[in-house]
């Protein structure tokens, strides 16, 4: 069978690539059979032939835009990671400005803000037991296999102390011994009652009072009180009958806190395999980066007809052989692949945010440096 080779020309149409990326881009439609005729001439055509055929030089075109927005793209990924993870995966983020932000930050402050019961990302949530008479301790371990299907939960407030000192403060008769009575009814106040406590009171006599009333509660009474071990309630004092109040109490449940997972759904960015990047159009793509493609689509050329010339070392003419060279035409497709991928990474390396803070950094180095030569002015006063 006689395959035909390239014959010097070609014409592009929708359908001639492996995997049709970008066969409806006008621009690259017009590009494709340029850039076939540049790569043939450049192995050698038409003073030698190339055993290839158009498709081979779609094929290297196609592959060669997919590796530059692939590089492109996966620096992308790992440059803007630490701020895309946990972000939604359903806006593409193919050549777009990402927004620098705290939010990874953060989300990652918030663990902190949960055990320092200032914010955080864990429902805290409430409950209750009721106190019974001369019972002191409470498993609060049971109220949760009860309320939280066995799960284990976590105390993190008790709401069980005496009044606050300020609601038994003010008193109907508090003025009485003041000798103020008779002042505020002089002013018309006599009615307010509670209004007496700061008529002609320095303020410190106010705080002096609500010790006395707390200290009182600790010293002459039994204070309220509580201990927790291991989930289980000790109050004090043990309720005598008198007062039998609903203990309110702050908690967790554990397995929250613990959970690694942020999102149960696949609809928010984990990793690199879900980063919304797509492949970048050739028409989107700059003069810089299109002629990266030229030549890393030569570079693939030379790789697949190395191979081809390598099913046969010597090909026999009359009267002699001709030597082909396509062991070393692959071993030179392969390292200027390899050159290009370097130089690539290079640049988006020198390209990043860190590359670029760096830059600035050296910038400003070096103004100062040439600043500082520049003479100072002498002002007379």
């Amino acid at each position: 069978m006689n395959i035909p080779i390239w014959p010097g020309s070609s014409s592009f149409f929708p359908g001639d690539t492996p995997f049709g990326e970008y066969d409806y881009d006008y621009e690259f439609q017009q590009i494709a059979d340029k850039t076939a005729i540049w790569c043939a001439q450049r192995l050698g055509y038409p003073i030698m032939d190339v055993e290839l055929q158009a498709r081979h030089f779609y094929m290297c075109f196609e592959e060669a835009t997919t590796e530059f927005a692939n590089q492109v793209n996966m620096y992308n990924a790992r440059d803007y990671m630490l701020i895309a993870q946990g972000t939604t995966s359903s806006i593409d983020m193919t050549q777009k400005t990402v927004k620098t932000s705290l939010g990874r930050l953060i989300s990652m402050a918030r663990n902190y803000g949960t055990e320092a019961g200032s914010g955080g990302n864990v429902d805290v949530k409430k409950g209750y037991v009721t106190s019974s008479l001369n019972q002191q301790e409470y498993d609060l371990a049971e109220w949760a296999d009860a309320n939280e299907s066995g799960s284990e939960i976590e105390i993190r407030r008790v709401y069980y102390e005496a009044p606050p000192a300020i609601t038994r403060y003010f008193d109907p008769f508090v003025g009485t011994g003041y000798g103020s009575q008779q002042l505020l009814d002089s002013f018309g106040w006599g009615a307010y009652s509670p209004s007496i406590n700061f008529m002609l009171m320095p303020l410190y006599a106010d705080a002096l009072r609500i010790q006395m009333i707390e200290i009182n509660d600790e010293m002459r009474k039994s204070a309220y009180s509580f201990e927790i071990n291991n989930n289980k309630l000790r109050i004090f004092p043990i309720p005598d009958g008198t007062y039998l109040p609903n203990i309110w109490f702050d908690y967790i449940v554990v397995k929250d806190r613990d959970n690694p997972i942020q999102h149960e759904n696949g609809s928010y960015i984990s990793d690199i395999s879900n980063i919304p990047y797509s492949n970048i159009q050739y028409s989107k793509i700059n003069a810089i980066g299109k002629r990266w493609i030229q030549k890393y689509t030569l570079a693939l050329a030379k790789e697949v007809l190395g191979d081809v010339r390598g099913k046969y070392t010597t090909v026999p003419i009359p009267g002699n052989e001709v030597t082909l060279n396509g062991v070393d035409l692959v071993a030179q497709g392969r390292e200027e692949q390899t050159q290009l991928r370097e130089e690539l990474t290079l640049t988006l390396e020198e390209l990043s945010r860190k590359g670029q803070m760096l830059r600035e950094s050296e910038i400003a180095v070096a103004m100062q440096t040439q600043l500082a030569k520049v003479p100072l002015k002498i002002y007379i006063k």
